[in-house]
C-alpha cells in the first residue's frame, strides 16, 4: 500500500550532506511505490513561536508564514523524515524552530506513526548524533501514535557533497524502501 512521504530537509546550504540523504532515502520510497514530498527550509519564512497555544484550540497557528503550510503537509503525512546538520551537537535551529510551530497538530488527527532522521556533522564520533536525537525523540514523544522509527547518521562530512560514496547514502536508500 502506497504511503505519503513528507521529508523535510532543514540545512540552508546548496548540495548538503543532510540533504543528499534526504534524497537517497527519497529515492528509496519512490522506487517501491511511496508518494514522496520534499521540503526544503532554505529560503522559507518561519517565524518563532509565540507560545500563546491558540493552536490548542484552533488546530491552526496565529502566525502567518511558510511553517502553516508545511505543518498541514505534515499532518497528512503517513511518514516523517527530518533531514537535519548537526550544529553544536544538536538539530538545526531552522529544523527545532519548525518543530515548535508544529504545535496545532498535538490536538489534530494527525496521520503519521513512523518518523525517521537523517542526520550528517563534520565529528564522526556515533555519540555525536546523541543530542539531535534526543531532541527529536521528544517532539515525537509528544504524539502517542508515532514513533522515532530509525536514525541514520553520517559523521566526517563538512564541506558540501563529501557525504557522495559514502555508505550512509545507502542504508538511507534502504530504510527508505522499507517503509
Amino acid at each position: 500500500m502506497s504511503k505519503n512521504v513528507v521529508i523535510i530537509s532543514s540545512s540552508l546550504r546548496n548540495n548538503s550532506n543532510s540533504e543528499a540523504l534526504a534524497n537517497a532515502f527519497a529515492e528509496g520510497a519512490k522506487a517501491v511505490g511511496h508518494e514522496v514530498a520534499q521540503i526544503t527550509l532554505r529560503g522559507k519564512e518561519i517565524k518563532f513561536c509565540q507560545g500563546c497555544l491558540s493552536c490548542q484550540n484552533t488546530m491552526h497557528c496565529v502566525l502567518k508564514d511558510d511553517a502553516n503550510d508545511i505543518v498541514e503537509q505534515m499532518g497528512r503525512a503517513d511518514v516523517l523524515v527530518f533531514a537535519t546538520p548537526v550544529y553544536y551537537y544538536g538539530m538545526s535551529g531552522q529544523l527545532k524552530t519548525l518543530l515548535d510551530r508544529a504545535n496545532p497538530l498535538f490536538p489534530a488527527d494527525y496521520r503519521f506513526r513512523d518518523v525517521y532522521l537523517l542526520a550528517a556533522a563534520a565529528e564522526d564520533e556515533a555519540e555525536t548524533v546523541d543530542g539531535t536525537r534526543t531532541g527529536v525523540q521528544g517532539w515525537v514523544d509528544c504524539f502517542e501514535r508515532a514513533q522515532l522509527t530509525e536514525t541514520i547518521f553520517c559523521g566526517g562530512v563538512t564541506g558540501a557533497g563529501e557525504i557522495k560514496g559514502n555508505a550512509a547514502l545507502e542504508k538511507a536508500r534502504q530504510a527508505g524502501s522499507r517503509i
